[in-house]
């Protein structure tokens, strides 16, 4: 095992906490106004499938267990499963949505992810550090609006994700998107 802080922690990495074996279905990095900073993840039991939350200090040590990853592909999800093949023996296997958390939403057709297998068993997935998706819905951009004079603006991606968007990005516009902090990096080219 390795021991990280929590600020390291990202999000399909399977973890030893309080005895238990955890896989990261998300994360988010909070600094409040008063006190310390601190990392709240949402976990999954890999041997019972219960989840909970866990809130750490950022310089809490955490330790990372050894899995195998894999390289797999995502091939469809039917509501209950999410569907994976493996690259390098074609085998198939399947997931449990719940299990999988915020990702996904983020998953896509033939998307080339890394799935953790402790055991032969697959416990966590691991997405792209960004993805491509398209703005189904925003506000247009007013007059006399700058990018500079604004912090930007609501928008719903096509998977029902919303994040912030500069002023100058319109509807049907192809984005890029961090998948871990849910933050508009660039236009898509």
């Amino acid at each position: 095992m390795a021991s990280y802080t929590a600020n390291d922690i990202r999000v399909g990495w399977v973890i030893s906490h309080n005895g238990k074996r955890y896989s990261v279905t998300s994360i988010m990095k909070v600094k409040p106004g008063k006190g310390g900073a601190f990392v709240q993840c949402d976990l999954r039991d890999v041997d019972a499938g219960t989840k909970s939350g866990e809130r750490f200090r950022s310089e809490d040590k955490v330790e990372k267990l050894m899995v195998e990853d894999v390289k797999c592909q995502f091939m469809y999800n039917d509501g209950a499963d999410c569907f994976f093949m493996n690259l390098s023996d074609y085998e198939q296997f399947a997931m449990p949505t719940e299990s999988l958390g915020e990702s996904v939403k983020f998953l896509q057709p033939e998307m080339e992810v890394m799935a953790s297998f402790i055991s032969g068993a697959p416990v966590s997935v691991s997405l792209p550090k960004t993805i491509i998706a398209t703005i189904e819905e925003t506000e247009p951009a007013l007059k006399g609006q700058t990018v500079s004079g604004s912090g930007g603006k609501p928008a719903i991606l096509d998977n029902g994700i919303r994040v912030q968007v500069p002023v100058f990005i319109e509807q049907g516009e192809r984005i890029v998107v961090n998948t871990e902090s849910l933050e508009y990096v660039e236009r898509a080219k």
